[in-house]
């Protein structure tokens, strides 16, 4: 639109804003960017529509909630308005209110299923995306009432069994509510559950309550009205809540009158409420006797038959395909097969990092994501994942989920590699056309090599991985760029070796010129870490040229400047033994402080242990973290409160543990804590693929002998060299064809 050049619509909002006492948005916006490198992309639509609908509900939650704190609120208002609470946050000149102490949250659902209902910390249900939610109370008859969100413990864990729900036990003073919620298929339909269980020693009534309200804040209903029969809601006219059994009460309340929770004892029964704000709330109140148990439960359709129809089945046919973790430590073991699910979840066609707030797709975390997906042998929904991938790719070859990434490409090209080589098998023909043009724009996309500075040869600047700081000319973009052309040389090799020989030489050349900056860096800063970009001193960002070592593996394990790199972030960016991004984030990260115990498992530096600690410590007790964690509170600060690409991480850890590549060297149990060898119980992972075919390994430990590691494989080809670390012991590399090792302590007498 050539038109807008020449338009003087700068002077006209020049004129406008001044007019109205406004600030001059143009310089304003003249002045932010001063403090970024130019960029093609200042900031992409898509994170600046994201934005504007965050807070848009944070406008909404700023003049609803604070005006009537006589509601019942979700837990992290309670808990975030409450100025007695750690989790107050003062609102003064706050614009917006939105959930910054308490952003946790667990999915719950069925494979190959895209809906994803969240339960809140206190089993506030949300079965619809962004949507309503419900809540059970229980109120006795003296008008005391059980509201999980406001009492001040309660028990909350995710159980695996034969399919995957979240339960929440809430008590007092004689009275106990425990609220479970699952997903499960009725005639091929998923359909979201609610089960209320109640007891109490006075007489009473378990309530079904519908807030219009979520972890985010409002969600508005207008309507809702009750059954007939008194056994279900319709909701706006489309949504439906269906009760096992007749509701004995019903009362309805809108926002004039208040929330309904203050109408819970009228005498008058309501069966349907409308309101033009929004703000509808309902009860449906069941009789609870002295001494007995009274039990509903609520359904809620989550959509017509899927287009693939999901497999009643689904939970045993996954559980029977990925790597398996036995080991004698609880936790871990709760929380890689937490992990696990949580993956199979959130890959029903795309790979989404997030139930709720990261509901949508990037390329950066799919390439996380899938990798885990690989490396537990959920090879299916991976391929699944990736066949979406050149749909995505622009005609120039920009692999594009939001404009002005420039680290996308190298990330598919690297993941793609990955597939292959984990797989045993080689690129398609529909591949080769992606690949290509993905590759050369990579090359394109570079900046001139002969340029009188250190970002000669770099790629762009941008916003890269958005947390690292303000746009400039990031070493993660490069990191990735390198890899996904070494990655490209190699699968191009299968359809044109001038082709792969171009980009083998474009990579080289690459390479060259990465270094060149690093040098520059060194000499600037006096030390060998690498910082974020060519122009920034070392900080929190510096966090993303871990990528260097993890996982693009673009140098040696012990290389110095990967290590002082770690070093520094450990020494100057670390809390309570995990990683403290203070932009942007500004909170502890689960995947990031993983990042830095991969690089220090790579150099067989015994600290990946205290960090996997750490990161143990942080989790929920229904085994998920949030992208970034209060470091006072332990709730969610930022980002979806479950957050995929940690589940990932964790899965990767693991799998490391046992079992990675090096080159052309298969390493076993570099990474397994002390603490699992001075007990009797065996250890074992797998079947796990890997570059060289699936393993699976097993400890038999002796606390007070030699303890054995054997292993089976189904090699893509030739034996690797195997070399067996377990820690506390002497190395070994295995002989070819042997299967097993005995490890003797180190410094144990031959």
């Amino acid at each position: 639109m050539s038109w807008m050049k020449w338009l003087p619509w700068r002077f006209v909002v020049r004129h406008v804003a001044r007019k109205h006492g406004f600030l001059d948005p143009i310089a304003l916006l003249s002045r932010l960017h001063s403090f970024a490198q130019p960029s093609d992309v200042g900031e992409p639509i898509e994170l600046l529509r994201a934005g504007v609908v965050f807070h848009a509900r944070g406008l909404i939650n700023s003049r609803v909630i604070q005006h009537n704190l006589d509601w019942v609120w979700p837990y992290w208002i309670e808990k975030q308005f409450d100025p007695l609470d750690p989790s107050f946050i003062p609102r003064a000149f706050s614009i917006t209110h939105i959930n910054l102490s308490h952003r946790n949250w667990t999915a719950v659902g069925h494979p190959d299923v895209d809906e994803l209902p969240i339960v809140d910390p206190r089993g506030l249900l949300t079965p619809f995306f962004d949507g309503w939610s419900l809540d059970g109370w229980l109120m006795a008859k003296d008008g005391r009432c059980l509201l999980p969100s406001r009492i001040p413990d309660a028990r909350q864990r995710q159980e695996l069994g034969q399919g995957v729900s979240v339960t929440t036990e809430s008590a007092m003073a004689g009275m106990k509510l425990t609220n479970r919620a699952w997903v499960e298929l009725e005639n091929g339909v998923p359909v979201c559950k609610m089960r209320l269980r109640a007891q109490s020693d006075t007489e009473g009534s378990l309530v079904l309550a519908l807030r219009p309200s979520n972890p985010e804040g409002i969600a508005f209903i207008h309507k809702a009205h009750l059954s007939r029969e008194r056994n279900a809601w319709t909701i706006d006219g489309h949504k439906s809540v269906s009760f096992s059994r007749p509701a004995g009460r019903h009362h309805v309340s809108d926002y004039t009158h208040g929330d309904v929770h203050i109408h819970l004892q009228d005498r008058d029964d309501q069966t349907e409420g409308v309101c033009d704000v929004g703000m509808v709330t309902a009860a449906a109140l069941f009789t609870v006797k002295p001494g007995e148990t009274t039990e509903i439960t609520a359904s809620v359709p989550l959509s017509e038959r899927s287009a693939r129809l999901p497999s009643p089945d689904a939970w045993t046919e996954e559980r029977e395909g990925h790597a398996k973790l036995v080991c004698p430590d609880a936790k871990y073991q709760f929380l890689y097969d937490a992990a696990v699910v949580s993956l199979i979840l959130h890959s029903p066609d795309d790979v989404y990092p997030g139930p709720f707030t990261y509901k949508r797709f990037w390329f950066r975390d799919a390439a996380f994501i899938i990798n885990a997906l690989l490396s537990v042998g959920l090879t299916g929904r991976a391929e699944r994942a990736l066949e979406r991938f050149p749909d995505r790719q622009t005609t120039m070859g920009y692999f594009r989920s939001q404009e002005g990434e420039w680290d996308s490409n190298g990330q598919v090209l690297w993941i793609l590699q990955r597939f292959f080589q984990l797989t045993g098998t080689k690129p398609g023909a529909h591949w080769h056309g992606p690949i290509k043009r993905g590759s050369r724009w990579i090359g394109r996309k570079r900046l001139k090599e002969n340029l009188d500075a250190p970002h000669a040869g770099l790629l762009p600047a941008g916003f890269s991985a958005e947390h690292l700081g303000p746009n400039d000319y990031y070493f993660w973009d490069d990191f990735w760029g390198l890899a996904g052309l070494h990655a490209a040389s190699e699968m191009l090799a299968e359809f044109n070796i001038e082709e792969s020989k171009e980009i083998a030489r474009e990579a080289d050349n690459f390479a060259h010129a990465i270094d060149r900056s690093l040098e520059k860096c060194q000499q600037r800063l006096g030390r060998l870490a690498i910082p974020a970009s060519p122009y920034r001193r070392l900080d929190a960002g510096a966090i993303g040229s871990l990528a260097f070592g993890y996982p693009a593996q673009l140098c040696e394990p012990d290389d110095p400047r990967l290590l002082d790199l770690a070093n520094f972030l450990i020494e100057h960016c670390f809390v309570k033994d995990a990683f403290y991004q203070d932009m942007i984030h500004s909170g502890l990260n689960a995947y990031l402080t993983l990042h830095v115990a991969q690089v220090l498992l790579r150099a067989g530096d015994p600290r990946h242990v205290d960090l996997m600690d750490a990161v143990a410590d942080l989790a929920s007790s229904t085994g998920q973290w949030p992208e970034a964690i209060h470091p006072g509170t332990g709730g969610g600060c930022m980002g979806d409160g479950h957050h995929v690409w940690a589940s990932a991480e964790w899965v990767l850890m693991i799998r490391n543990c046992f079992v990675r590549e090096e080159g052309e060297r298969l390493v076993l149990c570099a990474g397994i804590p002390q603490r699992w060898l001075d007990q009797s119980r065996p250890i074992s992972f797998g079947p796990a693929p890997t570059t060289f075919g699936s393993v699976s390994v097993s400890i038999s430990p002796n606390p007070d002998g030699d303890p054995e590691v054997v292993w089976t494989a189904d090699w893509h080809g030739a034996e690797p060299e195997i070399s067996v670390q377990l820690p506390g012991h002497d190395p070994i590399m295995a002989k070819k064809g042997a299967n097993s090792v005995t490890l003797e302590r180190q410094g144990q007498e031959a």
